[in-house]
């Protein structure tokens, strides 16, 4: 009967072990699961990071592509239209080519001049300035009686140069002053 009860006896502590093993196995996994729980979280939220900023980027690029597409293609238009009435040439586009120069080239200069204001006032300042510029040229050219159409044009695409050509030295010297400095 001794022998059962330390046969008993041996098989409590051998089960108690386990069950002690058991729990402590449990709550180990347990606190690693919500470790190895929160460092998956994290990572997911560091990917999704990632992918969130790359989507960005993405669009950013997309975004100054086609801005320099579409400024590309308004010079091209631009141009032709200032060459179309130089030459004087018969052509069904030559009007309104000629007017999106007339609106353009002096536009694109002032916006470039009004760089520190906001991006939503800026085009409106630009295009009423434009409006302004041909309006003043026009009256100019009438008031000295030498009004032409390829006068009017060349005239406005030179004040519209020269004012990009202010804007930007005014840039340069100013980036020339602060790497001096």
């Amino acid at each position: 009967m001794q022998k059962l009860t330390e046969e008993n006896a041996t098989e409590n502590s051998t089960r108690n072990a386990r069950q002690h093993t058991t729990q402590h196995a449990r709550r180990n996994a347990a606190e690693h699961s919500a470790a190895n729980t929160a460092e998956i979280a994290e990572k997911n939220e560091q990917e999704d990071a990632e992918e969130h900023t790359a989507k960005k980027r993405r669009k950013r690029r997309l975004g100054e592509q086609s801005f320099s597409l579409s400024a590309g293609a308004a010079l091209v238009i631009g141009c032709v239209g200032a060459v179309l009435a130089c030459v004087d040439m018969a052509s069904p586009l030559r009007a309104p080519f000629t007017f999106f120069f007339l609106v353009w080239a002096p536009a694109s200069a002032i916006g470039a001049a009004l760089h520190g204001i906001d991006p939503l006032s800026r085009p409106v300042l630009a295009v009423a300035g434009a409006l302004v510029i041909d309006l003043l040229v026009a009256q100019l050219l009438l008031a000295l009686q030498m009004w032409s159409a390829r006068g009017g044009v060349v005239v406005v695409g030179v004040l519209s140069l020269l004012l990009f050509l202010l804007t930007y030295a005014r840039r340069w010297r100013r980036h020339l002053n602060r790497s001096r400095a």
